[in-house]
């Protein structure tokens, strides 16, 4: 038992990424950090004010699960730009309810503060097309309202009971300083609309993904996450490395080593097996649908595929335990480009 436990617990995240002598506090950490600080960097780490105004990357994501749908909300800082996107996908019937993905105004539609968790607030404003993510403490939820044509999405991420989330922190060849917060399973509530239709979040669960930092101009990245109450993962597979790949069991929170995606890029549709090298996770994805989009914007690009499916195979805890069997569970994959 004392090598499970070993494995099952990382350190607790510290209150500063960057130390007295301008360093990254570089590594995986169980909790949240108060605030994604990167003023404090030293050279060569730190770089002038116009690379970092150009560079610098920030956004909140978040996922919102039930039997009836899948939601994926997302609101991005580029820098030189802003953007957001929020869509629907009915699990039974295969297919994309409704979607927006809209640029925005530099400094006027878009606002990230720099709270991963407690004190978080991020917005995006565009014409009709609102998101609005917050962290409530009198209830100590996660609050996200959408709206935009048709939808309606009002919903509270419950954080009390939850398993600690991942802080990772790092560096990234050819960029900078980069640190990213990702969340375990949460309780859900509130409902979705989408015209006519209104489904219950009650039962549901969400996650949430906070990042911030200085990615390369080129970045690559494979990614896939899916959660439930009792479990679920994050793996990256790209800029990052290993640095955030994570399993959460019965609220327990395990550091998982580097992930292998067997794919095929040209039809993302297509079954995918993906596995880490440790030996503690061994899964099956089975899309479902996609949501994809191409943007070329000159100075910039963008290529990005997310199928949305279920996940079936086994994890475990550590090595010396028995796999514990994953069944559909819900949640999505990723191939992402982006020239930023």
């Amino acid at each position: 038992m004392a090598n499970t436990t070993e494995a099952a617990y990382l350190p607790a995240a510290p209150d500063e990424l960057v130390d007295a002598c301008g360093q990254i506090r570089a590594g995986k950490y169980a909790g949240s950090v108060p605030v994604i600080d990167w003023s404090a960097l030293a050279a060569p780490v730190r770089r002038s004010a116009i690379w970092r105004r150009f560079h610098h990357k920030h956004w909140q994501y978040a996922a919102l699960v039930t039997e009836q749908i899948f939601c994926g909300i997302a609101i991005v800082d580029l820098g030189w730009t802003n953007t957001a996107f929020a869509y629907v996908f009915d699990r039974q019937q295969k297919k994309i309810l409704t979607e927006f993905s809209q640029n925005g105004i530099p400094g006027l539609t878009a606002h990230l503060n720099a709270c991963p968790a407690t004190g978080a607030e991020s917005w995006f404003r565009f014409r009709d097309r609102r998101l609005h993510f917050s962290h409530q403490p009198a209830n100590n939820t996660y609050r996200i309202e959408v709206a935009f044509r048709d939808c309606q999405i009002s919903a509270e991420l419950h954080i009390a009971d939850a398993a600690p989330e991942l802080l990772a922190v790092g560096s990234i060849v050819g960029g900078g300083a980069h640190a990213t917060m990702k969340s375990g399973g949460m309780r859900l509530s509130g409902e979705v609309k989408v015209g006519q239709q209104c489904f219950s979040l009650t039962d549901g669960c969400g996650s949430v993904d906070h990042s911030n930092g200085f990615p390369a101009r080129e970045t690559r990245w494979l990614w896939a996450s899916a959660h439930n109450l009792d479990m679920g993962f994050n793996l990256q597979s790209g800029y990052f490395g290993d640095q955030e790949n994570a399993l959460w069991l019965d609220g327990r929170l395990i550091s998982l080593s580097s992930a292998q995606f067997d794919y095929d890029s040209a039809n993302v549709l297509a079954p995918w097996h993906i596995h880490t090298s440790d030996g503690l996770l061994d899964l099956h994805f089975q899309p479902e649908g996609v949501r994809s989009e191409n943007q070329n914007l000159l100075i910039a690009a963008s290529r990005y595929q997310q199928p949305l499916g279920s996940f079936s195979g086994w994890v475990r805890a550590h090595t010396d335990e028995l796999p514990r069997p994953v069944s559909y569970l819900a949640g999505v994959t990723e191939d992402h480009f982006a020239r930023w």
